[in-house]
């Protein structure tokens, strides 16, 4: 479960609607953000209120919190916006979905071993500095 839906289900009772304001303040993210999401294409239509206020949804938060591992990964804007009309048209459009996600996915390992080499060189100029300044190697 995500932080975000775990915390939305944390709370007494499932609520049926989030305003804009507390959707940003369960995600992080601004309202702006949240508007240029929709605008974009990158959440799926958000119903409105009579007034015509934001309601977001249970699904519209879980949606939220992949989009935000999404975007933890680098995957870039048109990516996911591409990955989200494609889960709006449906079913026959899984394999594409899958191979975005496993490039993607492609992406993050690559990046994970360039951090893990550049981890190393970090520990063995720690240690060095360590040495250097009268201390011990760790």
């Amino acid at each position: 479960m995500s932080v975000i839906a775990s915390t939305a289900a944390g709370r007494s009772g499932t609520r049926a609607h989030y305003t804009i304001s507390e959707v940003a303040a369960l995600t992080g993210l601004s309202a702006h953000t949240l508007r240029w999401y929709e605008r974009i294409g990158l959440m799926p239509h958000v119903d409105r209120s009579h007034t015509g206020q934001r309601r977001f949804t249970e699904g519209d938060l879980g949606w939220l919190g992949f989009v935000g591992k999404l975007r933890l990964t680098g995957m870039p804007v048109a990516d996911m916006v591409r990955y989200a009309e494609l889960v709006r048209e449906g079913d026959h459009t899984r394999e594409e979905r899958r191979e975005l996600l496993e490039a993607t996915r492609r992406d993050v390992l690559s990046r994970i071993t360039e951090l893990q080499d550049t981890l190393a060189v970090l520990d063995i100029k720690i240690s060095h500095y360590g040495t250097a300044c009268g201390g011990t190697s760790s």
